[in-house]
């Protein structure tokens, strides 16, 4: 393969990375190039105040074969190689490379960022690899070949619900106390006299009010209210702004009264739903709002056909109380 290490974005064309990740052997949102270019423009919303682009791109026979996104960065007192998209708001992270090309271009990738960079970086460090990712082992491999020092290890849990299309087959594999709260709740909330109504925001709609909304919803909750400082807002509304001109953001409100009281927002892509954030008022907690979004939300996918709710990275209580099956991402980290 033939590396070349690009400057910027604009030098590779956006269609042939999104082909290239449909074949991929992770293909998630986060890895989309108008998700990491958003990303890059921003450093994660302030996450990074120092960084310098270092994205290399991989060709076989004139084609595109591999794409590493990644940057330099002061990381634990050391300048290191990361992925672009670490850490915080990024749950899915890795390499673009088909199956059948992928440890040919990590064994090149190293030999060339190792000739390529010199001494500009000590080690590469990678966070939110899936936990079935062929990344992690050819890493492992590539660093005892080299004899780097190698640290693999659970960076954080990633609860799933698997659906076959069946609500009520779902239901069946939830705790039975849990399914009794789900129905509870929902029924509650169905005949309510203040006209409880699930929504989704359709692929037309202006988003930019919905967003508003959405934003004012989040930051109910203290801890989401901290998170989302100005640098960080301007981030998402760049990246949910781009999810939904590509068409693949999904954004559902549960109206109480006619006021929008819950929000899921989440990215519907591979069939699949995957649960980025939500937000609820402190308005109407008698109707458990939260809880009857998402259970209204698990149902969409069920109905819709979708494989599988990820809840992404977390392990908050709830995820597990509707059935989340955990699976993890990972951090593997290779010292020079």
């Amino acid at each position: 393969m033939d590396y070349t290490l690009l400057n910027d974005f604009s030098q590779i064309d956006s269609n042939e990375w999104n082909n290239l990740l449909g074949e991929s052997i992770s293909d998630s949102p986060f890895l989309r190039y108008e998700y990491q270019q958003v990303w890059w423009e921003h450093r994660g919303g302030g996450e990074w105040k120092n960084a310098q682009l270092i994205l290399v791109s991989a060709h076989e026979g004139g084609k595109l074969a591999g794409i590493a996104p990644l940057f330099i960065a002061e990381y634990e007192n050391k300048p290191a190689l990361l992925l672009i998209g670490s850490i915080e708001i990024s749950d899915y992270l890795d390499v673009i490379v088909r199956p059948a090309d992928h440890s040919a271009f990590i064994s090149g990738l190293l030999d060339f960022l190792a000739s390529a960079l010199g001494g500009n970086w000590s080690s590469l460090d990678w966070y939110n690899l899936p936990d079935d990712s062929p990344t992690l082992a050819a890493l492992k491999a590539e660093g005892e070949k080299r004899g780097w020092k190698h640290l693999e290890e659970v960076y954080r849990p990633t609860p799933r619900i698997a659906l076959n299309g069946d609500f009520e087959e779902y239901l069946s594999r939830v705790e039975k106390k849990q399914r009794h709260e789900i129905r509870r709740k929902m029924r509650r909330a169905a005949e309510s006299e203040l006209n409880v109504r699930f929504t989704i925001v359709e692929k037309t709609a202006a988003i930019e009010p919905e967003l508003d909304t959405f934003f004012d919803l989040m930051v109910q909750d203290p801890n989401k209210a901290n998170f989302l400082h100005p640098g960080m807002r301007e981030q998402m509304t760049a990246v949910l702004r781009s999810a939904h001109e590509h068409g693949y953001l999904w954004l559902g409100f549960l109206e109480i009264g006619g006021v929008k009281t819950a929000a899921s927002l989440n990215f519907d892509y591979n069939n699949k739903l995957w649960g980025y954030n939500s937000g609820v008022s402190r308005a109407h907690m008698e109707l458990s709002p939260g809880w009857v979004l998402l259970s209204h939300t698990i149902q969409w996918c069920c109905e819709n056909k979708r494989s599988e709710f990820d809840f992404m990275r977390g392990d908050e209580d709830y995820k597990y109380r509707f059935g989340g099956v955990n699976r993890f991402v990972m951090r593997a980290k290779l010292n020079k």
